[in-house]
C-alpha cells in the first residue's frame, strides 16, 4: 500500500468519471504502463495520470518526446504513430491498444503548409466503457507530441465490433489465452 503524498484527481474505471483522492489515502498500484497508473482504492479501481506520479512516490515511465527535426515522409510519421499507440494501455488489461487489436486506422497525410495530419480510428473492448474519452485524449496528446505532427483527428468507433479474435498472438500469449 502507498499513502498519497498529496491530493490527486483520478478517473474511475470503467466509468470515466473524475474523483478526488485526498492526501493520505491508501492505494495499491495494480498496473503501471504507458505512463499512467491503475490503482486499487477504497473507491474501487482508478486511473492516476503520469503527471501525478509524484503523489504516488514514483516517476512517470511515459516516454518524453524531444523536439526533433521534421520527419522525411509520411511513412516515417506513421511508424512513429504506431510506436506511440503502443504506449497507450487499456486501464484494466495490461496490453497496449495496438496488440489488443483496438486500432483500426492510422492514416498520415502531408499538410500543404508543412507538417502532417494524422487520423486514428480505434475502438474499445466494451462499447459502454466510460474510459473512451480518456483514452482518446491520451492518444491525441501522444500523437501531437510527435515531431512534424500538426493536427490529429482521433476518433473512437464501434464498427466493426471488437472481438478477442482481433488480438495479436503476443497479446493472447500475455493474457494466457494461448
Amino acid at each position: 500500500m502507498i499513502e498519497l503524498k498529496r491530493e490527486v484527481v483520478a478517473t474511475t474505471i470503467p466509468y470515466g468519471q473524475k474523483t478526488t483522492l485526498p492526501k493520505g489515502s491508501n492505494v495499491e498500484i495494480t498496473q503501471e504502463l504507458g505512463g499512467s497508473f491503475t490503482v486499487l482504492t477504497d473507491y474501487g479501481l482508478l486511473r492516476v495520470e503520469g503527471k501525478d506520479s509524484d503523489a504516488l512516490g514514483r516517476e512517470s515511465a511515459a516516454k518524453q518526446t524531444s523536439a526533433a527535426e521534421m520527419p522525411a515522409d509520411a511513412k516515417t510519421v506513421a511508424t512513429a504513430v504506431w510506436d506511440q499507440l503502443k504506449t497507450c494501455y487499456d486501464p484494466e488489461i495490461p496490453v497496449n491498444i495496438v496488440e489488443l487489436g483496438l486500432v483500426y486506422e492510422n492514416k498520415v497525410e502531408p499538410m500543404p503548409e508543412g507538417g502532417y495530419k494524422v487520423d486514428v480510428k480505434f475502438t474499445l473492448t466494451a462499447p459502454g466503457c466510460g474510459m473512451g474519452p480518456i483514452l482518446q485524449s491520451e492518444v491525441r496528446d501522444k500523437v501531437l507530441a510527435l515531431p512534424g505532427v500538426k493536427f490529429a483527428n482521433i476518433e473512437v468507433v464501434f464498427e466493426p465490433a471488437w472481438s478477442q479474435a482481433m488480438m495479436s498472438d503476443a497479446a493472447k500469449l500475455q493474457l494466457g489465452m494461448m
